[in-house]
C-alpha cells in the first residue's frame, strides 16, 4: 500500500496575519479556508495556482517562538519569468535574499525570505 497524494504542508508561524500577507502580496496565494483547531490553534490553510496541495499556516497559542534553523526547510514555486517575477516584488516591496543565479540544469533560481525566516525558492524551468 501507498499513500493517495501530499494534500498540504504544515508550517508553525510566530504572526499568522503577517504570514498570511506575504504569500497573499509576494506570491499570490490565496486563502482557502480558516478555523481554530480544538487545541486552540489559529489555521489557515492557503491555495497555490495550478496545485491541489494546500500549505497550513498554524499559530499556536503558548507554544515556544518560532526560531527556523538555516536550510532547514523550502517551499518552491515555479515563475514563468524569474526577471520579471523579481522586479514585481520589488514594486510590492519584497526583495530576492538570493539570486537569480543559473542552475546546471539551465534553469533560473531565486530566494525569498518568507517570515519566520522560511525560504521561499523561485524557479524559472530551463526552455
Amino acid at each position: 500500500m501507498t499513500v493517495k497524494k501530499l494534500l498540504h504542508t504544515r508550517m508553525r508561524v510566530n504572526d499568522i496575519e503577517r504570514t498570511v500577507k506575504f504569500y497573499e502580496q509576494a506570491l499570490g496565494l490565496t486563502v482557502a479556508r480558516r478555523h481554530t483547531s480544538p487545541r486552540g490553534a489559529q489555521l489557515v490553510f492557503l491555495a497555490t495556482p495550478n496545485s491541489e496541495e494546500e500549505i497550513e499556516l498554524c499559530q499556536l497559542p503558548g507554544s515556544p517562538s518560532v526560531a527556523v534553523q538555516p536550510d532547514l526547510m523550502h517551499l518552491a514555486f515555479q515563475v514563468d519569468d524569474l526577471v520579471a517575477f523579481a522586479a514585481g516584488l520589488e514594486q510590492r516591496g519584497f526583495k530576492l535574499s538570493d539570486g537569480p543565479t543559473q542552475s546546471g540544469s539551465g534553469s533560473m533560481i531565486a530566494f525569498i525570505d518568507a517570515p519566520e525566516g522560511y525560504e521561499v525558492e523561485l524557479i524559472q524551468k530551463a526552455k
